[in-house]
């Protein structure tokens, strides 16, 4: 929201002393983001003054058109001859009164304006564009024409209103009512400590049944809608200077006075409102939902399909409006540059529709407008009447219109919204005592009506859909108190406490993965399903089960991930876009499975207290499963070639030893075993077992992607990925990982070559011998993989070296010799290995 500093002027009595950087640290300090402040007019210096175009002569001996022109500027110039100008803009005839830069004046962007020679004619002065003095965008792009009643010699810079300070507020959903003056307006007042002028109180007369017939079908998409007529507009008239100029502040193109006038009251009072043309009306104007089929075409030319949830506004036609979003090009109001058409009678729609209503609507058709950001973010209902008063007046008085006595309100009761809150419950809040009277007294600054003493009894006022709670309305007094003087207190933990298992465990897997070199990638929690086709997965995997959001963010994307995959592979392949090919990223969070049943209803849980464990069960058992994961993928080099050799590219080999370092960190031990599994490669993908309680249970799968999948997402080829669940690797760890011992006495080394099935993995293999080998295993390691003439066909040998060693002693060939053979039985009892020469 563009607030111009001498529009807030005009409703707040503002010391004359303070600058836009003074209110904007009072507004900073009341809570809120005002981002800059808009200097207009620096470094513009006159004379820049009214002329009249007194003739033009055009000049045709150059490639463009150029035109001669003399101005009367009266005693500007100092002598009263006129002004000779050289000027290439065509928007302008002779007796038009222009804006004219003379000799000697400065214009934005340190532009000089002199007498020089050009085109071959003397040129003393500058007519001046919009563009050129820092206006804004005023539609045309070109000479400013001023309206024939402004008198020669007139100092523009006044006339035009350059010279102002425009603060930018960044206004967050909660704040809805500070988009517009009034409600910066009362911020501002209240932050001051002076009174008020509130534009919304007009006398705005009673409805009765003479207005245009209004029949609303849906009471609660809109339980609000006023209608006004003003009739007898002039076709000829135009939207002043001081109005165009306000719209332009604010950020708006002036359009044509009708709906100028909608959006400047639409800004001054955050109500938005819709002009249509009476004669193009057929009838009552409706509101109702779409049904199916329909469609519209909207001012913007473009034809719209309609949902059957959107809310529109109809006549007897059908939609002629997209309800808090836009109106239908059938009934726009027509400019005055075509008179024979012009809008000369217009009825004035002010209503209040359903935030989310039209939040839905605006996110669904991709269209969002000024009114729907403010409808989405709350309208005061009760401005609307008000709202329609205001425009109907300065249609009268800018337009020479009539406004006609009938009035139209539909109304749908409602109770005003009352809170209930103890008087000291800021004060707990806040750790400050501030007082029953402070409380009240800030409450009421804001607009609240309060009852009561220990226990207050709050009314709320129309403006303000955020306060709904006590904790809404303590954090009202705190604001406005001053965040700046709350005490800087440190919280006291109880002994004790600390992360959790759990915690730990996250922790150490992403310090772990970061050391071995993987870049941690965070991406956004949601999915679309064309991910699972992409991925390849079966129509009766489980991961196609996802849990969908009521109001996603984007239509694309409206379920929660079940797997970490689609985000890291995106991220992945746009950094390999940009021209990183060699890329090793991890993420760790948590997916969603949807739980069997029909899903309940959350509880709000308490903020003054620990939930108890009830209330903490109640909650989670209507919630999604949600399985703490890590994922890794790589794509190019993983070792770079150099003078120290070749490089490598990652393989399925680096994904399956991420999963290693991973289970080593979390404490548990990892089985490996060949599998099938989408979206990996059928002949390159391992799946990881971990024993949780005596039972053999999955964690996870890695190996390299299936080429579909690569080709499919537009990933680097041979792209390889992992994904284990650390909430099983929990479960199946022994507890916190313990720091290894260390043993003063020598190592014995023992080397032992098994013959073994091709089919047979060699990490379940090693699985098994460390099993077999005892405590006195420090380390296993595979050192040679052999198949060929001396060994059947069908077979490998795997060579495995066993170091052994004992804390308090050196061990003998015995019992180093016993540790190896029970190692090699236990891996011959369940692979069927084989000493090879045996």
């Amino acid at each position: 929201m563009r607030v111009p500093l001498s529009w807030l002027r005009e409703y707040v009595d503002l010391p004359a002393t303070e600058t836009g950087r003074d209110v904007q640290a009072k507004l900073v300090s009341a809570g809120l983001e005002v981002e800059t402040v808009e200097q207009l007019g620096a470094g513009l210096t006159g004379p820049l003054v009214v002329g009249k175009v007194l003739t033009i002569e055009e000049l045709t001996d150059f490639k463009k058109p150029i035109r001669f022109c003399t101005v009367d500027v009266g005693q500007a110039n100092g002598t009263g001859e006129p002004q000779e100008i050289i000027c290439g803009a065509r928007n302008f005839a002779e007796g038009d009164k222009v804006v004219v830069a003379l000799p000697g004046a400065v214009l934005p962007g340190d532009f000089r304006i002199a007498e020089r020679k050009t085109y071959g004619r003397m040129s003393r002065g500058m007519i001046c564009s919009g563009d050129e003095l820092g206006m804004g965008d005023d539609g045309t792009h070109g000479i400013i024409v001023l309206p024939p009643e402004h008198e020669i010699g007139t100092d523009a810079t006044v006339l035009l209103e350059l010279f102002d300070e425009v603060l930018d507020i960044a206004v967050t959903p909660d704040r809805g009512y500070c988009l517009s003056m009034r409600g910066v307006a009362r911020e501002a007042a209240i932050a001051y400590g002076l009174p008020l002028r509130d534009p919304a109180l007009l006398d705005v007369p009673a409805p009765n049944a003479y207005g245009y017939p209004v029949q609303v079908a849906d009471p609660a998409g809109c339980d609000r809608f006023t209608a006004r007529t003003v009739v007898g507009l002039d076709p000829e008239s135009r939207s002043p200077i001081w109005l165009k100029r306000r719209l332009q502040k604010a950020g708006m193109r002036p359009i044509s006075l009708a709906v100028d006038i909608t959006n400047y009251v639409m800004l001054e009072l955050g109500q938005p409102l819709h002009a249509y043309d009476r004669t193009r009306l057929d009838g009552p104007l409706g509101v109702r939902r779409a049904e199916a089929g329909e469609k519209i075409t909207t001012l913007d030319g473009t034809v719209r399909a309609l949902d059957p949830a959107d809310l529109v506004i109809t006549d007897n036609r059908g939609p002629i409006g997209i309800a808090g979003v836009m109106g239908g090009a059938d009934t726009e109001i027509a400019d005055h540059a075509d008179l024979a058409g012009a809008t000369t009678e217009v009825v004035i729609e002010a209503a209040h529709f359903d935030p989310i209503a039209i939040a839905r609507t605006a996110r669904r058709h991709k269209l969002s407008s000024e009114a729907s950001k403010r409808f989405e973010r709350g309208v005061d209902p009760k401005a609307a009447a008000a709202a329609a008063q205001r425009c109907a007046d300065l249609l009268v008085l800018l337009a020479g219109g009539t406004a006609e006595a009938g009035v139209t309100e539909v109304v749908a009761p409602s109770a005003p919204r009352t809170v209930t809150m103890p008087a000291d419950h800021p004060d707990k809040v806040a750790g400050v005592a501030y007082g029953r009277e402070t409380v009240v007294r800030r409450l009421q600054e804001i607009g609240c009506d309060v009852y009561g003493q220990d226990e207050l009894i709050v009314t709320v006022p129309s403006w303000r859909p955020d306060l709904a709670a006590p904790n809404d309305l303590a954090e009202e007094v705190i604001r406005l108190e001053g965040y700046e003087n709350l005490p800087s207190t440190l919280p006291r933990p109880p002994a004790g406490r600390g992360l959790t298992e759990r915690q730990r465990v996250h922790r150490r897997v992403g310090r772990a993965l970061a050391g071995a070199g993987y870049v941690e990638a965070l991406n956004y929690p949601f999915i679309g399903a064309q991910v699972f086709d992409q991925l390849g997965l079966d129509a009766d995997d489980a991961r196609r089960r996802v849990v969908t959001l009521v109001n996603p963010l984007s239509d694309e994307e409206p379920a929660l991930r079940t797997t970490l995959l689609p985000g890291l592979l995106g991220a992945l392949r746009r950094n390999d876009g940009r021209g990183s090919h060699d890329l090793a990223l991890f993420e760790t969070g948590l997916v969603f499975r949807p739980t069997e049943g029909q899903p309940g209803v959350a509880v709000r849980l308490p903020v003054d207290r620990r939930p108890s464990d009830e209330e903490i069960a109640r909650v989670n058992s209507v919630l999604p499963e949600q399985p703490r994961r890590v994922a890794v993928v790589l794509s190019g080099s993983r070792e770079q070639a150099g003078w120290w050799g070749k490089g490598r590219p990652s393989d399925w080999a680096d994904a399956i030893q991420a999963a290693r370092l991973v289970a080593a960190e979390s404490g548990a031990q990892l089985l490996i075993d060949a599998d099938q599994h989408a979206p990996w490669h059928p002949g390159r993908c391992a799946a990881f077992h971990v024993m949780v309680d005596g039972v053999k249970t999955l964690a996870g799968h890695g190996g390299e992607l299936h080429p579909r999948v690569v080709k499919a997402l537009g990933l680097p080829a041979r792209t390889c990925a992992m994904e284990l669940d650390l909430d099983v690797l929990e479960r199946a760890s022994e507890g916190a990982v313990k720091a290894p011992s260390i043993s003063a006495f020598p190592v014995a080394t023992q080397d032992v070559a098994l013959v073994v099935d091709q089919s047979v993995p060699a990490a379940m293999v090693e699985y098994y011998l460390a099993g077999g080998a005892g405590e006195l295993l420090e380390s296993i390691r595979l050192f040679d993989v052999y198949t060929g003439d001396q060994i059947d066909a069908g077979k490998k040998s795997l060579a495995y070296a066993l170091r052994f060693r004992a804390a308090d002693r050196t061990l003998t060939v015995e019992e180093a010799t016993a540790a190896r053979d029970a190692a090699v039985a236990m891996a011959a009892e369940h692979t069927g290995a084989v000493l090879r020469g045996a």
